[in-house]
Formats: C-alpha cells, structure tokens, sequence
C-alpha cells in the first residue's frame, strides 16, 4: 500500500468512477490507474469497486469504508506537508548554539550580527561549553547546534561539517626575547614557561603531540579554558602563551606580540548537529551563514529519522 494508491482512490471517487478523468487529474495513465487499484485490492483481498465490464460503477461495502479511511490519511498527509512547510518557513522560535568561549567571542560575533539582522524574532542562545559538554548537550537534545574543534566528529549520533581551519600562534609580552625574533623553534619554545588551553580545549592535543614527537618536555606553568584568560596572565609575565591564532587582536592586544608561527598543524573547528533531529528553517540558515560550503542537504539528510 503507498500513498499513490490512496490518492487514486480518492480521485476515482471524486471524478465519478471515470478512470479517464480521474488519472487525467493526477497526471498519469489510465492503464496505471487501474493496475494500482488492481494492486491495492489483490493485497487487501478484498474488492473495493462494483464493475460491469471494464467498466466502475461504485464502491463496494468494504471500499466505502476504506474511503474514509483514505480521505483521513491524505488529509493527515497534508496536514503533515502543511507543517512542515510552515516550520521551515517560520521566522520566530529559540536556536541554541552550544559553544566554547573562543568562538563565541571571537569567530561567531559577526555570524549573529548577519543572522539577528535576517530573524530578528529568533531569540538566539549561545551556551558555552567544553567540547564534551557541547557532544552531550547536543546528544540529549539540549543543543540545536554544536560548534567545537574537539569531541564532534567522534560520535556516530552527531552530523558535522568542517567551519573553518587555524593555527596556533604564540604570544608574548612586548620586548620579551622571543618577541624579537622572525622565527621560533620548538626548542626554543621549551626554553620558556607556558601558559596555554587546558586538555580538550583549543587543539590542546595538537600542542602536547608536538612537543612529545620532538621528545621535548615543555613547562606549562598554566592552563586555562580560553585564550583571555591566558592573554591576561601572560601580560603580567608568567609565561609565553600558544592560543588559537584568531584570538590575538593587534588593536586590542597593544601590550602583547604575536608570532605566528607554524609548530603544531592544523586545526578544524566542526559544526554538529544531532542525526534525527530536524532543525527549523533558520538554524540551517545560521550553519550556511557560518560556512557557505556547508553541505546542508547531506545535514537534513542526516537529520531524518532512522525508519
């Protein structure tokens, strides 16, 4: 049994029992028409029209109450289409966006800008979180959408997208050593106190891997969960930190030198949301504004539920 089947139903009644009208009505062939009605009868077993010949006179007992059945399962299938149409088109409701600190301070400020600009009525959350924290809020329904570099990708529940790439960079305060130099070498960053993320954090695992390929022993004399923390205490000389290069801002950071330099590879910091659940229109807009090349037909995909 499909919907084709049910529709056929009802447009046969509705055109008279004219087989020619009605499959006239639902754009297909009246050869088509009939063989689903053949179809659908030989699989219920029963006989649902009164024939004489070729010919359909009326429905039989057990079609007139299959009838209504059918007109209650197309109105509810277009009820259905209605709702989704409209929840997709909606341009008010609640989006919660679980994050870590730097990307809510330093990446996602002009992405809500551009998006409260475009649904003013959205009223917009950003949770920050740890990554774990971010995987959990999102696996339990507390999170519309996940934005992290750590934990995302290493759940089969969760749906990510590559948002952008960066790089550590080192920072010093102005007139340090290290601060007068063009290029820093590992060794000579161990040389020196450090003060950077905290393990899960901002490509921590990136740093210490680096460090352990180069069989050096680095003295992080601190760790903290985002990069204001450590551009603070770095400013008042308790070490050189290694953040996230996007978190210096020359402007902002007059007191502070920045190296950026290449020493710990490549990061990604992924977009997630929960496989199975199905964002409303403007939160796949929100994912588009962040990275253009989102694939966001492979997200809704993902955001089926299993049948």
């Amino acid at each position: 049994m499909n919907f084709q089947q049910l529709r056929i139903i009802r447009e046969t009644v509705r055109q008279n029992f004219n087989l020619t009208d009605a499959s006239n009505a639902l754009f297909t062939s009246q050869s088509g028409v009939s063989k689903h009605i053949k179809d659908l009868e030989d699989e219920l077993g029963v006989q649902l029209f009164i024939r004489k010949g070729k010919r359909i006179l009326g429905l039989t007992e057990p079609g007139q109450s299959l009838l209504g059945i059918v007109e209650r399962m197309l109105r509810d299938a277009d009820n259905i289409k209605r709702l989704s149409d409209d929840f997709n088109r909606v341009d008010q409701g609640e989006l919660i966006i679980a994050t870590t600190h730097t990307q809510a301070r330093y990446i996602l400020p002009p992405i809500v800008a551009k998006f409260k600009k475009a649904f003013p009525k959205v009223h917009l959350i950003l949770q920050q979180a740890s990554p774990v924290e971010i995987t959990e809020m999102l696996m339990h329904g507390e999170a519309d959408i996940g934005i992290a570099t750590e934990s995302l990708t290493q759940e089969e529940s969760l749906a990510s997208v590559p948002y952008y790439h960066w790089y550590h960079s080192i920072i010093t305060p102005q007139g340090h050593p290290l601060s007068q130099q063009q290029t820093v070498t590992l060794d000579e960053l161990a040389q020196w106190p450090l003060i950077t993320y905290h393990g899960g954090f901002t490509g921590r695992s990136k740093i210490d891997a680096a460090f352990a390929n180069a069989s050096l022993t680095p003295d992080i004399v601190m760790s903290a969960l985002d990069a204001d923390v450590i551009k603070t205490y770095v400013e008042l000389g308790m070490g050189v930190g290694i953040v996230n290069s996007i978190a210096y801002d020359a402007d902002r950071d007059r007191r502070l030198h920045q190296l950026q330099i290449d020493l710990f590879g490549e990061n990604t910091t992924w977009i997630a949301v929960r496989k199975g659940h199905l964002l409303r229109g403007y939160g796949y807009e929100f994912i588009s504004l962040c990275s253009p090349e989102a694939d966001i037909k492979a997200l809704k995909k993902a955001a089926q539920p299993e049948v």
